[in-house]
């Protein structure tokens, strides 16, 4: 472990930003929910284990692409990637429905994003 402690067990923990700034490739995939960690441009730089199962597309694939407009097009709306580009911070959670490439996937997301950070994280969870 990188002295991260203890994993988040949900989208909805408290300090989750932090953790996430200081979490590895190997504690990221560990989580049970999907995390997409972006430069501000909306690059990808990481994209995690569960991310990867709920997209059906592999981290090799998106990452260093764009995430709103090359990997989920779905989310290049006023409720995602509009409050990313607008708001200086961020920590909010939505539900939102997926629909790219897969049929509509019902999900949680949590936006996160924080001044004088160089990244920003959308945290995604499945819902029944």
């Amino acid at each position: 472990m990188s002295g991260t402690d203890v994993l988040p067990e949900s989208l909805v923990a408290s300090g989750l930003f932090e953790w996430l700034e200081h979490a590895t490739p190997a504690e990221l995939d560990a989580l049970t929910f999907g995390i997409v960690r972006m430069a501000l441009d909306g690059t990808v730089e990481q994209y995690n284990a569960a991310e990867g199962v709920l997209s059906g597309l592999t981290p090799a694939r998106v990452i260093g692409r764009k995430f709103f407009t090359e990997v989920a097009p779905c989310t290049n709306n006023f409720m995602v990637a509009h409050r990313f580009e607008t708001e200086p911070e961020l920590d909010d959670v939505i539900d939102y429905v997926f629909t790219f490439r897969l049929a509509p996937l019902k999900v949680h997301l949590r936006l996160l994003k924080r001044p004088g950070c160089p990244r920003m994280y959308l945290v995604v969870q499945r819902r029944d």
